[in-house]
């Protein structure tokens, strides 16, 4: 398969802003639409937190001229899917449909980011069910933890320590006014980008996303810039107790690169040979396999539109939390002091970059690709240039990047179980 790039990527801008970019394949006989627009969670008030997902999760409970019902009888009838979601930054959308059913999925999309009713009784039915998400998430080690973490990385107002889902009190408090108010605020097509992908001619893409959204018009608005995410100088530490359960979490880390940061692939190297590669990395290899205290253990980087975080977590027995975390602090410390092998960078380097095809095989991976693409300023040859970029990482790169953003002596660490 070619990889996509210039050559079969056509981006235009529309008069009112909206980005539209695609690229067919026509191997499938579907044609999927993924985009987002510029309004999420960071756009909320710290005691309103939940309301950007609230608001996403409602557009899809009814609009100005089709019920909740209809709205799902209108798609099933064709077997379309139309979606909508709440993320920190952005607000997602998306599709997936026949190429001679994309008018019909693009004019439900169109309906429900453009004219949504948020019907009083749906409304209440959502809430309902947030309400009883956030109960489970209160009995889940993993989700309890990784909370934890992130007011610990992120202390103050900062948006990244909020739960993109609110919290029982806050959501329980949100009104159908306050989703409609920020909706009014926030929505429109400032920002929005969209991505086409899949067995419809360019032209025919873009007449019909022209059709669907081309006139819409909405106020501008402007963002206070995101605040600033300090580097972590001591330990900081928090213990969630969740009485009756047989596994503690532990989620040990920092505020980490943004995409946009300048030695970004240097840590995507680094995270891959600390906790992704083979049997989840040297975490892996050493906390699971070696000394058997972990159940699973591994390393994220989350990039993204800012300081997001670099991660740690593992699943262990509670009896072994402290010696899981001492083996993981060695394994974080031996990345920032011993220089890796060449070998061990070659191999990750081949991972990374053979691995590329296969997140590249479906319509939804490409049309995701391309939104980074175009989100992060990346170039439309991005993916074209991508194995370069991995392979130009050297030795002493991915060690300068172990010891700019990791310290096993200094960190965020959460831990949820039974024991308190």
């Amino acid at each position: 398969m070619s990889i996509p790039g210039p050559e079969t990527i056509t981006r235009r801008e529309l008069p009112n802003g909206i980005v539209v970019l695609v690229r067919e394949n026509h191997a499938s006989p579907a044609v999927v639409v993924r985009g987002y627009l510029r309004v999420g969670a960071r756009d909320e008030r710290p005691e309103q937190a939940g309301l950007a997902s609230f608001a996403a999760d409602a557009l899809m409970r009814g609009t100005e001229s089709r019920t909740f019902e209809q709205i799902y009888e209108t798609l099933e009838a064709v077997g379309a899917t139309v979606g909508t979601n709440g993320g920190t930054h952005t607000t997602g959308f998306g599709s997936k449909s026949l190429a001679e059913d994309l008018p019909l999925a693009l004019d439900v999309l169109a309906d429900v980011l453009r004219h949504p009713a948020f019907p009083p009784d749906e409304v209440e039915k959502l809430r309902g069910e947030i309400l009883t998400d956030l109960d489970e998430r209160a009995h889940d080690t993993r989700s309890m933890a990784n909370l934890a973490f992130h007011e610990l990385a992120y202390p103050g107002a900062h948006p990244y320590s909020r739960s993109v889902d609110g919290y029982t009190e806050t959501v329980g408090d949100i009104s159908r006014d306050d989703l409609t108010a920020f909706y009014a605020n926030g929505y429109g097509p400032q920002g929005m980008t969209v991505a086409v992908v899949g067995a419809v001619e360019t032209a025919a893409a873009m007449a019909q996303i022209e059709a669907a959204f081309g006139n819409w018009q909405a106020p501008t608005y402007e963002r206070d810039p995101l605040p600033d995410a300090p580097r972590i100088t001591e330990v900081r530490e928090r213990f969630v107790s969740i009485p009756g359960k047989t596994q503690s979490d532990i989620v040990l880390g920092y505020p980490g690169p943004a995409r946009t940061s300048p030695d970004y692939m240097e840590a995507a190297v680094c995270n891959s040979i600390l906790g992704i590669f083979g049997l989840m990395g040297r975490l892996g290899e050493k906390v699971r396999e070696e000394q058997g205290l972990a159940y699973y253990s591994y390393s994220r980087v989350a990039g993204g539109a800012g300081p997001g975080p670099w991660r740690i977590v593992a699943g262990v027995n509670p009896a072994n939390v402290e010696q899981a975390i001492d083996s993981i602090r060695t394994e974080v410390r031996r990345i920032c002091e011993e220089p890796v092998s060449a070998e061990e960078l070659a191999d990750n380097k081949a991972f990374i970059t053979g691995s590329l095809p296969l997140r590249l095989e479906t319509n939804e991976g490409v049309a995701r690709y391309i939104l980074d693409m175009e989100r992060y300023e990346l170039g439309l040859d991005y993916l074209q240039r991508y194995a370069a970029l991995i392979n130009a990482v050297t030795v002493e790169q991915a060690q300068a990047v172990a010891q700019h953003w990791l310290d096993s002596d200094a960190y965020a660490l959460a831990v949820a179980g039974p024991q308190g």
